[in-house]
């Protein structure tokens, strides 16, 4: 099984690109959605998350409101690290399972980890390959704002807080530019994609 990362940063399409992978045949696992259920009532890290952050980040019906816990935390780099070493070895210990799971069934599948912060933690290296989604600056800029509502000024905090796609690029053994056509996104990720086949037949 050959296992590929999928990163870029705040609304550069990866997520497109990951599902076109999935459709094509590859296995998606998506960090954010791991990191969603190990916060969950009842998942493993909901009450080290409630003890560390205070019940104010709790909905009436005792669910961690993500929008409450990101306010207190993307301000915050020592924040936001606290929340990531509570969050991040259980999302790497569900991805493994569901990975391994996957390669027994297809030994010769391909297995995509779609995270936005591959490159940061330097967990990259644990991939056979490196895919790196990309547009313009201006693009995530508007992506971000019509995706969530968020203000400019809001979005502009984000991306300023994460590491520019020009020095993500770097360290990708595949670039995927998602700054025209949908179409034309998804023939460089069939490209990609028949490139990865070929290096695991």
């Amino acid at each position: 099984m050959l296992r590929v990362g999928l990163t870029g940063g705040l609304a550069s399409g990866k997520s497109f690109v990951g599902r076109s992978l999935e459709e094509m045949g590859c296995l998606l696992i998506q960090a954010d959605e791991l990191g969603r259920q190990v916060i969950d009532q009842g998942g493993e890290t909901y009450e080290a998350v409630v003890a560390a952050f205070g019940k104010e980040i709790l909905d009436p019906g005792g669910a961690i409101n993500r929008r409450r816990l990101a306010a207190i935390v993307f301000p915050d780099p020592q924040q936001l690290a606290k929340l990531n070493a509570l969050v991040h070895p259980h999302v790497k210990i569900r991805e493994k399972a569901l990975a391994a799971e996957f390669g027994r069934l297809h030994p010769h599948g391909i297995a995509v980890t779609e995270a936005a912060i591959l490159v940061e933690t330097g967990s990259y290296k644990d991939y056979d390959r490196l895919i790196v989604a990309i547009c313009s600056p201006e693009q995530q800029i508007q992506r971000a704002m019509e995706r969530s509502g968020a203000s400019r000024e809001e979005v502009l905090n984000r991306l300023r807080r994460q590491m520019p796609l020009d020095d993500k690029v770097k360290y990708a053994d595949f670039v995927i530019d998602t700054s025209g056509t949908k179409e034309n996104t998804l023939a460089q990720t069939r490209n990609v994609y028949e490139a990865l086949r070929r290096l695991n037949p």
